[in-house]
């Protein structure tokens, strides 16, 4: 498997000198500057390919060419939106990207509580915690008939909690709405002024969208970008909904096994295909992530190496990246889609990365030492192949 790295642009403190220095082979990005629903130039394309490769590396992946909120509800601009999403495609597939990564999750891309939950060892990860998620969306966000969403254990321990310092209470908005959502060229950013009122805005926007509506919007977005993928060679491939559970009064439709699976089969082209989170699937106890990489690793286009542990609770937090779970997903691919690309994902924050700035789960000692593991996994599942 390809040995990838999500890289942010040059702007990232994380050069690509020092991801060749550690093995990184192949990058993933994005044209970041390019305002979200506008066109990806050719020419811009280009100029950060050759960049890329100037360094001894690939663009191997995109991620991600972001999917408008108007073509999730189906608004007005559709069929314009979708039209500027083919041209964006034509052009990474002239240039020679020929994997795009994106997801189909309104308003938010992911969702965490705690950015820098403390592990004994001193690191930190990213955490879920359904009584502060409960908070925010009943005390902070005010949605209308949010309490009824939430299960009487969770309104318990959020009860339990009393009310928030205002500090406490920007804290979550932060942790939720800015820094985990304001560096993917979505909908929010560090410059919003009100991100709660312009989430109530876009919370708006979905109100009748029920699941079986997504779905459809989701289906007449992919048929109609499906004859761009065939004619360019480009494999699209949807990240998983993380976590992967209705939130926030939205629905959410790539979440288990029977999601994947009319995804699939509702447009069967070899281009409509799956990233492979392990992490985004293993946050929902119902998923068995092992066997969701036998069945789907054939239909899988890119791959994220990381695992979540669940609490008994329903909480959940990143895990080490040597959970068994993880080394036999890492088992399953290497059988049955060896050239995949693949890219650690969420680490620890470790080594002083709590200090330099790095966006949210994207640390830099974290992640060089989940690759180490991965690469150490990886290694050995081959050495065990050739003897075999």
């Amino acid at each position: 498997m390809e040995k990838t790295w999500r890289w942010f642009g040059p702007n990232d403190p994380i050069t690509l000198e020092m991801l060749r220095q550690i093995g990184v082979e192949g990058i993933v990005t994005a044209l970041h500057s390019v305002p979200l629903g506008q066109v990806w130039s050719r020419e811009a394309i280009r100029e950060m390919r050759e960049f890329i490769e100037s360094r001894g590396l690939r663009w191997s992946v995109v991620e991600s060419l972001p999917v408008t909120e108007t073509i999730k509800y189906g608004g007005p601009d559709r069929d314009l939106q979708i039209e500027i999403y083919k041209e964006s495609l034509r052009n990474l597939g002239k240039e020679g990207v020929r994997t795009v990564c994106y997801n189909f999750m309104p308003i938010l891309d992911w969702a965490r509580t705690d950015l820098e939950y403390p592990n004994p060892d001193g690191t930190s990860n990213l955490y879920f915690n359904n009584a502060e998620f409960a908070y925010f969306d009943i005390n902070i966000l005010q949605r209308e008939g949010a309490r009824n969403d939430y299960p009487t254990d969770v309104i318990n321990r959020m009860e339990a909690m009393g009310r928030l310092t205002p500090e406490k209470e920007q804290q979550l908005i932060e942790n939720i709405i800015i820094k985990t959502q304001g560096f993917v060229s979505g909908n929010f950013s560090e410059a919003d002024f009100d991100p709660v009122g312009k989430f109530r805005d876009l919370l708006k926007l979905y109100e009748g969208i029920d699941k079986e509506h997504l779905r459809a919007n989701m289906k007449y977005f992919l048929e109609a970008i499906m004859p761009v993928c065939d004619e360019y060679g480009i494999n699209m491939c949807v990240h998983p909904d993380d976590p992967p559970k209705p939130v926030l009064g939205l629905p959410r439709i790539v979440t288990c096994d029977e999601d994947i699976r009319w995804l699939l089969d509702a447009v069967p082209d070899r281009h409509n295909g799956l990233t492979f989170c392990a992490g985004s699937l293993s946050a929902g106890i119902h998923n068995d992530v092992c066997l969701l990489a036998e069945k789907y690793a054939g239909r899988t286009h890119f791959a994220h190496f990381r695992i979540c542990q669940v609490m008994p609770d329903g909480d959940f937090k990143e895990s080490s990246h040597l959970d068994p779970r993880l080394i036999e997903v890492i088992r399953t691919f290497s059988r049955l889609n060896p050239d995949v690309p693949m890219r650690v994902d969420h680490a620890p924050l470790m080594l002083g990365d709590e200090k330099m700035g790095y966006n949210a789960g994207y640390s830099f000692h974290g992640r060089m030492l989940a690759l180490g593991m991965i690469s150490g996994i990886m290694a050995t599942i081959d050495t065990e192949n050739q003897k075999s």
